[in-house]
């Protein structure tokens, strides 16, 4: 599973509806309002490589509205939730 975090810039009087519009497209997982230079954050999760171009180009930069994107790709993910998973394998209750 390939992840990357897209940096949306929108037409700031339509954020809500851009970021609806987003989140109901296949392969973004979530989408965040946010505060600071971008609108929003979607997070885009893949089987493969060849599908990001599908879906960030293809599809959330097509969606009216928005104005640019900035992508990033993650090398691994962290998470307290894959910790907290890791440490309770074998463990009875």
């Amino acid at each position: 599973m390939i992840t990357s975090i897209v940096l949306i810039k929108t037409n700031v009087d339509q954020i809500p509806e851009i970021a609806e519009k987003i989140a109901a497209l296949d392969g973004v997982s979530e989408v965040y309002s946010v505060t600071g230079a971008h609108d929003l954050i979607a997070m885009v999760r893949v089987a493969a490589h060849d599908d990001l171009a599908d879906v960030i180009p293809g599809r959330i930069s097509k969606v009216p509205g928005v104005a640019s994107t900035e992508t990033h790709i993650a090398f691994r993910t962290y998470s307290q939730h894959d910790l907290e998973a890791a440490f309770a394998i074998g463990l009875e209750a």
